[in-house]
């Protein structure tokens, strides 16, 4: 009995893999629309994974990945005896959060406004205005925000002026710095996120409105109980995703809009990373920093998902 179901399992595998075959020959354009796609992710996603190696390598350009030194954990342990690791997380952890805590719900509450607009020639240039910021280059918008802050000639000091306020050197502020990074997101990525939400809420049932509609619902009451249900589902899988890459806070912006005087507040990890592997060449010290950076946000996102599956239907797996 054994050897005939082992045989009939065999027969069952070599059926499957032919009726395969035959399908990839069916439609064998479309595997060979997805090999460039394949080849960059294999190229440029995972064989760079090799090179991670250095971490735990004092690596050396003569010797090379393979031919450095093998020294383990050291360059994690430096880190984390280093004067600036509590600062540097500090300022990464700041950052982020009240980052996440000014643009997650911008973009929901923006889709539940255009949602509600019914004026079509209206509507659209809202979401154009909104959207625009979003494909501005990041140089330009360090450079806008560089502008519109300067205390002498700065739009915003100068409205501040008109009402009897003293003007403020914002990006002279280590206070003030993650504010003014947080906003400027609002305002770059804003509209953009918003989209995901628009589709969401255009899958909303018709119906579930016209039956608030029948109860006498308010607009708000529309809102709060057919809207944000109907949506829940993106809010939550999105809220994992952003809060996976917590402390992947965006690198160039920091990096464009630090100066010597609010350094101390504007420091975070990819800086730091960016400072000590490419400027100073400490490759493989750098290369840990990273590691590290990407732990926590590995650590962050399973957490995270963890919980929304306990606490709602909704997760990632």
């Amino acid at each position: 009995m054994e050897i005939v179901t082992n045989k009939a399992v065999k027969e069952r595998k070599v059926i499957r893999s032919h009726t395969t075959l035959r399908k990839m020959k069916k439609h064998w354009q479309f595997y060979i629309l997805i090999i460039p796609p394949m080849l960059y992710i294999i190229i440029f996603k995972y064989l760079p994974l090799v090179g991670l190696q250095i971490a735990f390598r004092d690596f050396n350009v003569v010797g090379g990945i393979w031919g450095s030194e093998w020294v383990g954990l050291d360059h994690f342990i430096r880190f984390f005896d280093s004067p600036q690791f509590w600062s540097i997380l500090g300022n990464t952890l700041k950052i982020s959060v009240v980052t996440l805590i000014f643009t997650f719900p911008a973009p929901i509450i923006l889709a539940l406004l255009l949602n509600e607009v019914r004026a079509g020639m209206f509507k659209k240039i809202s979401q154009t205005i909104t959207f625009a910021p979003h494909f501005i280059s990041v140089v330009v918008m360090a450079g806008m925000i560089l502008l519109f802050l300067d205390p002498t000639v700065g739009i915003l000091p100068k409205i501040f002026q008109l009402f009897g306020f003293d003007p403020v050197n914002y990006l002279a502020s280590v206070t003030n710095f993650k504010f003014v990074y947080a906003l400027s997101e609002v305002w770059q990525h804003t509209g953009y996120s918003s989209i995901l939400y628009l589709a969401a809420l255009a899958g909303v049932n018709p119906e579930l409105y016209e039956a608030a509609k029948v109860d006498g619902a308010s607009k708000l009451q529309k809102i709060l109980h057919v809207d944000i249900p109907g949506i829940l589902p993106a809010i939550v899988i999105l809220l994992i995703l952003a809060i996976g890459e917590l402390t992947s806070v965006g690198f160039e912006k920091v990096l464009l809009l630090q100066n010597p005087v609010n350094l101390p507040g504007s420091e975070v990890i990819p800086t730091y990373v960016y400072q000590i592997g490419l400027i100073n060449a400490s490759y493989s010290y750098g290369t840990a920093i990273g590691i590290f950076n990407s732990a926590i946000n590995f650590i962050l996102l399973f957490v995270v998902n963890w919980i929304a599956r306990k606490t709602s239907d909704n997760s990632l797996w």
